[in-house]
């Protein structure tokens, strides 16, 4: 084989990876910023149903209590429904101390006494559901901060949009500033922004169910979590594929620095690979063509920039393509991830897109084969199957 055939080889992938994300830059671009309307002061009961999945949070509820209370969005408008997961610390003791004392909608489940019990997110979020009373439910994580806008912007987009059935919303990793945590917060952007990029080209990959919204029918019609309930992860992207295909075009991305949620990022690299991890273990259970169509593209690209630093030391000959490739891609991140930085508050992080792109591609690999295994440990639990 010749160098030049070499060369394009390993050009190739990183190149068409180049040309997706400048389709993708365009598509976040084109994404609208809905307008905050009047607060609906109607009383025929809530519009909102926000849901929260608590197992072991004493120390974070306090915080996205305060910001509920906090919200510009009548109180009549909406009501909080907060499942405690089989919690071993303050956390149910604290909320039924918060319903008691609040003008909120506010309400306890325990999961351990509702019907079927269970544990996890999911089976948290359906026993939430048996008692919401919104035809619009909201989802966010326990340990998630956001702003008095948040409810408001949703209710923007769901008071004029009458084909949404699914709205997903902005989530930025927060933490100290050190190298570590910012590269975990520049590699969520990157998430973020193409999640949301692929909702604006109506061909949806991937959310973060720490900030999104469904309408209950909706989600009653493609039977929730029907499919994929044993899987610990999935709790938004299956579902979002699942209204999708029965749906289209009902999937919106609530671009509003408004609706913003912040959430800590991973505090060592060990709670990293195994949040990583447990996303990864979903991965096999795809059916959603797009989503792994891009999921092979991604891991292609960066497998080729990594033999690209090793194929040249063997074969001088391939350095130029070698660098190529490299251009090819590290310019393509900086460009998409610009805007969506941008959005986020976060400009300087782009300056690390090189030594993230030097760390991805080992560490895609091993959280990617770690993932097909399927077992992991999560809030103190030993999560997940082996492949079957």
């Amino acid at each position: 084989m010749s160098s030049t055939w070499a060369g394009m080889g390993l050009l190739l992938l990183p190149a068409l990876y180049a040309v997706v994300m400048i389709r993708f830059r365009r598509a976040w671009l084109r994404l609208p910023t809905p307008p905050l309307p009047p607060s609906p002061t109607a009383t025929d009961g809530p519009l909102f149903s926000v849901l929260i999945a608590a197992r072991n949070e004493a120390l974070t509820l306090p915080n996205l209590l305060a910001d509920v209370a906090h919200q510009t969005l009548d109180t009549s408008r909406f009501e909080v429904i907060i499942v405690d997961d089989h919690s071993t610390d303050a956390t149910p003791q604290l909320v039924a101390a918060a319903v008691a004392g609040s003008p909120l909608a506010l309400r306890l489940v325990q999961l351990g006494q509702q019907p079927g019990g269970g544990t996890g997110k999911k089976a948290a979020l359906q026993a939430a559901l048996l008692h919401a009373r919104a035809p619009w439910v909201v989802c966010t994580d326990a340990d998630c901060r956001f702003g008095p806008d948040w409810l408001s912007t949703y209710a923007a987009v769901v008071t004029t949009d009458a084909g949404a059935r699914f709205i997903s919303g902005p989530v930025l990793l927060t933490g100290p500033t050190t190298v570590l945590q910012t590269l975990m917060g520049l590699e969520f952007a990157g998430l973020i922004g193409v999640g949301a990029a692929t909702i604006g080209l109506n061909a949806p990959t991937m959310c973060n169910g720490a900030n999104l919204a469904y309408r209950r029918d909706a989600f009653a019609a493609v039977r929730g979590f029907a499919g994929n309930e044993h899987l610990a992860s999935g709790d938004d992207e299956f579902l979002l594929h699942k209204l999708h295909a029965a749906f289209p075009g009902s999937i919106r991305f609530l671009k509003s620095p408004a609706a913003l949620v912040s959430t800590a990022a991973p505090a060592t690299l060990g709670a990293l690979l195994t949040q990583r991890v447990r996303w990864a273990s979903k991965w096999r259970h795809y059916q959603h063509g797009a989503s792994q169509k891009l999921a092979l593209l991604v891991l292609g690209a960066n497998v080729a920039l990594f033999l690209g630093l090793l194929a040249p030391l063997a074969w001088p000959a391939l350095w130029p393509w070698a660098l190529a490739a490299w251009a090819s891609k590290l310019g393509a991140d900086a460009w998409f991830l610009g805007p969506v930085l941008r959005f986020l508050g976060r400009r300087r992080w782009r300056r690390w897109v090189p030594l993230l792109q030097l760390l991805y591609a080992p560490y895609a690999l091993v959280t990617g084969v770690l993932g097909l295994r399927g077992r992991y440990t999560w809030k103190g639990r030993v999560l997940g199957q082996g492949p079957g």
